[in-house]
């Protein structure tokens, strides 16, 4: 017998009955074992041959059977990183972003990353500064490390030291990632077109071109009715001429 007084368990869409674990599981065993992902690293002094945040991602995802689509070093620059985002973000299920995550005046990845994101996940930033604490104490609050959806994609971005894109590699995503491609496709996501044949039209900025009217006769007066005469053409000096309006003074006689 159930009692009344204990809340149901969450089910997860996993069906009913089913605890959270074992939904998860059933999840991961479902995800895909090769996601498409992107890897940006935003920095002033790096480059591919000196970015070893960079390069431990692309080593770990390669090892880990995903598919690297794009990789680039961009400097600190608001326009570049949104620009290279935008394309990334068209191609790829997961962009993985290190750098500009501080507080410095030239840090500005996160108001970039925060612009694009639809749908916010803010347990990886959560967990990710939990993490670190353990590492480096409070020093951890100066992360501003966030993760989120970008329509039919996902983003996260993680400060730009080797140590930190390990923690966040090694404690949450590597294992996780097929997962969140997982989640990210099992419904859709509000604005993605689906691929195939059978995928519904998507236009929502563009409004339906209403159908032309047609237009009403133009009434034909009978032949037998006179044309009014024409008006005749107003006299340039009269009152009603604009000229006359216009500073145009009467010229007067002269005075003897």
């Amino acid at each position: 017998m159930t009692d009344p007084s204990r809340p149901p368990e969450q089910t997860d869409g996993a069906g009913p009955g089913v605890p959270p674990q074992a939904a998860s599981q059933q999840h991961r065993a479902a995800a895909p074992r090769r996601v498409r992902v992107a890897v940006l690293t935003i920095s002033d002094t790096r480059t591919p041959e000196t970015d070893t945040s960079g390069q431990y991602l692309l080593t770990e995802l390669k090892a880990a059977g995903h598919e690297v689509i794009h990789y680039r070093v961009v400097r600190d620059d608001a326009v570049a990183i949104r620009t290279t985002l935008v394309q990334f973000l068209r191609e790829a299920t997961v962009v993985l972003t290190s750098g500009g995550t501080g507080l410095t005046g030239r840090d500005v990845t996160v108001p970039v990353v925060e612009s694009l994101i639809t749908k916010p996940i803010p347990g990886f930033g959560e967990l990710f500064r939990m993490l670190s604490y353990r590492e480096v104490g409070g020093a951890a609050m100066l992360s501003r490390a966030l993760g989120g959806l970008c329509r039919g994609s996902a983003i996260f971005a993680m400060p730009g030291s080797l140590n930190a894109v390990k923690t966040a590699w090694e404690g949450i995503l590597g294992a996780e990632i097929g997962h969140l491609a997982f989640e990210i496709e099992r419904h859709g996501q509000p604005g993605v077109v689906l691929s195939g044949p059978a995928a519904p039209a998507l236009s929502p900025a563009v409004s339906p071109t209403p159908p032309a009217q047609a237009r009403p006769p133009v009434a034909v007066p009978p032949a037998d009715v006179a044309e009014a005469p024409e008006a005749a053409p107003r006299q340039s000096g009269g009152p009603s001429n604009p000229a006359s309006r216009l500073g145009r003074h009467k010229k007067e006689e002269p005075r003897l």
